[in-house]
């Protein structure tokens, strides 16, 4: 249950919910399948899957949560097709056009007409809420996917005061200055793949790989004005991860020695190795999260925390 990426929260004031409440917010929308007529739905899962019949996992301070989304699938192109063989049929049968508010209609009835045997699949997405620290780590790198996650559980607990997580230098900046000197701050290791990106608006785009970061050819970029737009990073000897220039964490990857700590303390009960990885994960966030942002300049933090 590693989170393999991260879009960071931070709550703009204290947490306006407890335990008990959240869970009861949770138990009031759980996840089910799609109803014939409808496109998708959204609803909360268990974390551990199988494991656990817990809408919530607490350990040590730290909530998991997960939400799952079904959704039909309903290819445009058969929609399309669709539609323009209606358009076709009424067209001559009536001898006449038809224009773009009857043909949105004709793509709305065929859609209503489709879906009940469109195939569906699942999303689950998981979220770490720390609220003593007042941070919530979203495990995707789809902005839409941690908005619907953070919109059901306003809706659910009536207030989730949170915005993205700032930093008072840009991260392009930073980065660009840890390649050209070839030095990260402490506990940040450069790794051997980046992104470069002209600052112009219609500005080409370079991305490296297994390469050498002090290179001439790469430093040649820097020079002529590109800014590193993303960032492999080692941190200490626990993560491995991309960092990109909106502070989103990608291709996380947390590293063996974490792992082994989890094995051993998990034992052979797979819910019990969720529960210590669920732990150590956290654990680590907490350190990351101070370490990076201070890396950056610091947290840019809202008023009230």
């Amino acid at each position: 249950m590693w989170f393999r990426n991260l879009l960071l929260y931070r709550f703009s004031q204290d947490v306006p919910f407890n335990e008990a409440e959240l869970l009861a917010a949770l138990e009031q929308r759980p996840a089910r399948p799609c109803a014939s007529q409808e496109t998708h739905t959204l609803g909360w899962t268990t974390p551990f899957g199988r494991h656990s019949e817990n809408l919530l996992q607490v350990a040590e301070g730290y909530w998991l949560v997960a939400l799952r989304k079904e959704e039909r699938i309903l290819p445009g192109s058969v929609v399309k097709d669709a539609l323009a063989e209606k358009v076709e049929e009424i067209e001559a049968r009536d001898a006449r056009k038809v224009y773009k508010k009857e043909r949105d209609t004709l793509k709305d009835d065929i859609i209503m007409s489709l879906l009940p045997r469109a195939f569906t699949r699942t999303q689950t997405t998981l979220a770490c809420i720390a609220p003593k620290e007042g941070w919530i780590a979203v495990d995707t790198s789809s902005a839409k996917r941690a908005e619907d996650l953070l919109s059901l559980l306003r809706e659910g607990t009536g207030s989730l005061p949170v915005r993205p997580m700032n930093v008072k230098m840009a991260p392009a900046a930073c980065m660009t200055d840890w390649v050209k000197t070839g030095q990260a701050p402490e506990g940040l290791l450069i790794s051997d793949e980046c992104e470069l990106r002209d600052t112009g608006e219609d500005g080409g785009v370079i991305r490296c790989k297994r390469q050498d970061l002090s290179s001439d050819e790469i430093q040649q970029h820097l020079t002529v004005g590109k800014q590193v737009s993303q960032l492999a990073l080692h941190w200490h000897d626990k993560l491995s991860f991309t960092l990109d220039d909106k502070l989103a964490v990608k291709r996380l990857r947390f590293e063996e020695l974490l792992r082994d700590e989890a094995d051993d303390q998990g034992g052979d009960d797979m819910a019990g190795q969720l529960d210590a990885s669920f732990v150590i994960m956290s654990r680590t966030l907490s350190e990351l999260l101070p370490a990076l942002t201070a890396a950056l300049g610091g947290e840019d933090i809202p008023q009230g925390i």
